[in-house]
């Protein structure tokens, strides 16, 4: 099996990010803010998808951008290059590579279940990309042989059909591939829509619905003035009866460590202004470092590119070695 040798208690976790605009507080929580805690416990690989962004037709230039953007925000976020192999999916040619072998033993209806596909192809129309996406998600995990893949649970499908193709190559060629397991992202808070408090944070809702991790202080502290609250004038957590103020307390125990409950007694009698100031001031100070190192980071592309060329030469090693058992196996010269 085409496994690295890895100190005992060292497992591998792999996982990965679109280029795709803005990233918000709420992906912030969900996702980089928990991998950057597994990096201290596993072997990780951490990698922009800017393959899959292809299969949204961006805008060259943009598409450009967003990559070594999303590169300087990861580290600015606390991906550690020393700790963790950070690269971009496209400068390793074997995820290109084992996504295609992967489309020759996956039944086309396996693909049109996913539920991604369902959703998006009703949107945009049907695209082979679109539908090829998950085996290229699949190729991304295997290429690693990753004892994890710390996914929200909008992924776990493609996890399962990732675990599906590794068990037909290894039953159909040999041993090769690790079955990885789900890392179900826990929920430090579920961060909801600042202007509709019933539905995910999310990007493509508006500017108004989210804080981005580059949110100018004035920007955060208008958004979360403007925030959609609640009648009454009671600060307490009740995601049926007071939705808004639900979320704002989620926001500010997530990012302040102090429990909901301490702080209802806490702003007990207060009015909301002056809750929404002090969460305000609270994602001010929080995001300050991130924003500042993420500019050191831009002001320097070069080295930002330097940082990203080590990790692609590190992930070629291994996804090679990985490769070479692969075409032995199924019969490519």
């Amino acid at each position: 099996m085409a496994k690295e040798t890895l100190p005992v208690g060292r497992q591998v976790a792999v996982s990965g990010g679109q280029p795709s605009g803005d990233i918000h507080i709420g992906n912030y929580l969900g996702a980089i803010k928990q991998f950057v805690e597994l990096q201290n416990k596993y072997k990780t690989f951490f990698f922009i998808v800017d393959l899959h962004a292809l299969t949204e037709n961006p805008d060259p230039k943009k598409l450009r951008e967003q990559t070594i953007n999303l590169a300087a925000l990861y580290i600015a976020c606390g991906l550690n290059p020393k700790k963790t192999t950070l690269f971009i999916q496209s400068h390793v040619p074997a995820h290109a590579e084992l996504g295609w072998i992967l489309n020759t033993i996956t039944p086309l209806g396996e693909l049109q279940r996913m539920t991604q596909f369902k959703d998006k192809s009703e949107k945009h129309g049907v695209l082979a990309g679109l539908l090829n996406y998950p085996t290229l998600m699949a190729a991304d995990i295997l290429l690693y042989q990753p004892d994890i893949v710390p996914v929200g649970e909008d992924q776990v499908q493609h996890v399962e059909l990732t675990r599906t193709l590794a068990r037909k190559f290894n039953s159909k060629y040999g041993e090769t591939f690790k079955e990885p397991k789900v890392l179900l992202q826990k929920e430090v808070a579920r961060v909801m829509g600042l202007d509709d408090p019933t539905k995910k944070m999310s990007k493509s809702a508006g500017l108004n619905n989210y804080i981005a991790l580059t949110d100018a202080p004035d920007v955060i502290r208008k958004k979360i003035k403007t925030a959609v609250t609640d009648s009454g004038s009671e600060i307490i957590y009740n995601t049926e009866a007071k939705p808004g103020i639900s979320n704002l307390l989620s926001i500010y125990s997530a990012f302040s460590g102090e429990t909901i409950s301490k702080l209802e007694s806490k702003y007990k009698d207060k009015k909301y202004g002056e809750f929404k100031s002090d969460l305000a001031e609270l994602l001010v100070q929080k995001l300050s470092p991130i924003q500042e190192k993420y500019k050191s980071l831009l002001k320097n592309k070069k080295s930002l590119m330097k940082i990203l060329d080590a990790g692609a030469k590190a992930a070629n090693k291994v996804a090679e070695k990985t490769m070479k058992e692969v075409r032995e196996k199924i019969g490519l010269i």
